[in-house]
């Protein structure tokens, strides 16, 4: 049987996230970017860079950009949208990247991190942008706060694209966030797909963080940079490098 992240992001996904839109990302990417202070044309790769909306963005902003992702239908979403061929897009697994690097920074976003049900298999994710970073080289891994979801969890919510109606049904159990996505339409069997992120908090990723030579220099509550506070900020944004010579 298929893992949920092989089955969840395809034609379907573009209709359950369509208002995650290219104005929303140029925005969010051009903010992050100024806490980086990267120079023109820097090597930067997209992990999980699912329909390439954040790639696409730090492309316009001047950079070098690799966008990786595993969906063949996010990638070929990217690539249809990217029409001047402004990023090289690759298919891959985040736990085992097929790229040698090395990047000046890596940008893994919008929660893409936390897909696996083990501790081990999630660490290999932070290997590999150890692995892929020059010594220096910068990241931002931006996940969601864990208390802040269980406290403002909504059990369900029910909307409408057209004909089709999107069910979402949530719970926080075993350590996890899950959700259940239900697509009725018309004439149709329901189509049902699951997603689910493993609850980790900041103490948790700072050993991660340390165990592969990566320091986590600052933590961002939102996009807008706003401090990090473990009962109320919405993301755990943390902005960090890789160490020289075991530098910290």
């Amino acid at each position: 049987m298929k893992a949920w992240f092989e089955q969840s992001f395809g034609k379907d996904y573009l209709t359950v996230y369509k208002h995650r839109d290219l104005l929303g990302a140029q925005q969010e990417v051009k903010g992050m970017m100024d806490w980086l202070q990267l120079p023109a044309g820097a090597n930067v790769l997209d992990l999980c860079c699912g329909m390439g909306r954040h790639s696409l963005a730090l492309a316009e902003l001047g950079y070098n950009v690799t966008g990786m992702d595993l969906s063949e239908v996010l990638l070929a979403e990217a690539e249809a949208m990217d029409s001047a061929g402004q990023v090289t897009w690759i298919r891959g697994d985040m736990r085992e990247v097929p790229l040698e690097g090395p990047y000046d920074a890596l940008v893994n976003l919008f929660t893409s991190f936390g897909y696996f049900n083990e501790d081990e298999e999630n660490s290999k994710v932070i290997k590999e942008i150890g692995r892929l970073l020059k010594p220096g080289g910068l990241f931002i891994i931006d996940f969601l706060n864990a208390s802040w979801v269980e406290a403002h969890l909504v059990p369900e919510s029910l909307r409408s694209d057209g004909d089709i109606h999107i069910l979402e049904q949530r719970v926080v159990e075993e350590g996890f966030v899950k959700k259940k996505i239900t697509l009725h339409e018309a004439g149709a069997e329901p189509r049902v797909y699951y997603e689910q992120v493993k609850l980790y908090g900041l103490p948790d990723m700072i050993k991660f963080c340390e165990d592969y030579g990566l320091t986590i220099d600052r933590v961002y509550g939102e996009y807008s940079a706003e401090e990090y506070k473990a009962d109320t900020s919405s993301r755990l944004i943390m902005v960090g490098h890789k160490q020289v010579n075991g530098d910290g």
